[in-house]
C-alpha cells in the first residue's frame, strides 16, 4: 500500500473507531436509561477517580455529543497523518493526564465529556506546528487556530454548566506534549530568512587554463593556423 494512503486510511481508522465508541456508549445509555452519568469525573473523591477512564466517554446530550464529535474526529485524524509515531501516545496522555488534572483543581460535580481531549489535541498540533518550524505543520497550526480559536474563551469560568476545568487541563496537557515531544516526530526546516547574511554558497574555483576550452572560441578576430599540438590560443589578425 502506498505511504500517504497508508497514513490515510490510519488517520481516519482510529479516530472513526473511537468516535463509534463514544456513540455507542451513549446510545446504550439513553436506551436503557442507565444514568451513566454519575460514573463521570467527580474530584478529589476516591469513587470519582473511575471518571478518569470513564468520563470521555460519557456525554449529558445529544447536543453535547455532537458539538464534541466532528472537532474529535478532525483534530484526531490530523494527529494520526501529521504524527503517527507520536499519536498514541499523545492521545493517551491527554485522555488519562487531563481528567488526573480536572480531579484535582475541578468543582465537586460531575464532570463529563470529551472536550479536554480536544482541548489537548488542538493545543498540541498548534503549539508544535509552531516550535518546530515546519511549514506543513504550521499550516495545520493555523488552521486549528482559525477553526477552533475561539475555543479559548472554553478555559474560563464563564458558563457554569460547562466544564472550563477540563478545557484548561486539556490545554495544559498539549502544552506540555508539544514541549516533550518537540524533538519527536516530524523535523522542521528554518525559515528561510536565518540564512541570509550568515551563510554564503562557496564560489567555484575558476578552472585550469589547460581545461577552458580554448580550441572553441576566438579571443579576437579568426584563428589562423592552429597546429594540432597547439593549445589553440589565436593569433592576433
Amino acid at each position: 500500500m502506498d505511504v500517504a494512503v497508508k497514513r490515510l486510511y490510519l488517520s481516519i481508522f482510529f479516530p472513526g473507531v473511537f468516535l463509534l465508541l463514544i456513540w455507542m456508549v451513549f446510545w446504550v445509555d439513553t436506551s436503557l436509561k442507565l444514568e451513566l452519568f454519575y460514573h463521570g469525573l467527580f474530584p478529589r473523591k476516591i469513587a470519582g477517580l473511575q471518571g478518569i477512564i470513564f468520563a470521555p466517554l460519557i456525554h449529558g446530550g445529544i447536543k453535547h455529543l455532537i458539538a464534541n464529535s466532528l472537532p474529535l474526529f478532525a483534530l484526531s485524524g490530523l494527529l494520526f497523518y501529521f504524527y503517527q509515531n507520536l499519536a498514541f501516545r499523545v492521545i493517551i496522555v491527554c485522555y488519562f493526564f487531563t481528567g488526573i488534572l480536572v480531579w484535582i483543581i475541578g468543582r465537586p460535580s460531575y464532570h463529563v465529556g470529551a472536550s479536554g481531549i480536544i482541548y489537548g489535541l488542538a493545543t498540541f498540533l498548534f503549539v508544535s506546528g509552531i516550535i518546530r518550524k515546519h511549514l506543513g505543520l504550521m499550516a495545520i497550526s493555523f488552521l486549528v487556530a482559525f477553526q477552533y480559536g475561539s475555543m479559548i474563551w472554553g478555559i474560563f469560568p464563564i458558563e457554569e454548566r460547562v466544564s472550563w476545568e477540563s478545557h484548561l487541563s486539556g490545554l495544559l496537557t498539549g502544552l506540555g506534549l508539544a514541549a516533550g515531544y518537540r524533538n519527536k516526530g516530524p523535523k522542521g526546516n528554518r525559515f528561510f530568512w536565518q540564512g541570509l547574511g550568515y551563510e554564503r554558497e562557496e564560489e567555484a574555483e575558476p578552472p585550469l587554463e589547460e581545461e577552458l576550452p580554448w580550441n572553441e572560441y576566438e579571443i579576437e578576430g579568426p584563428v589562423k593556423n592552429i597546429p594540432p599540438d597547439s593549445p589553440g590560443i589565436s593569433d592576433k589578425s
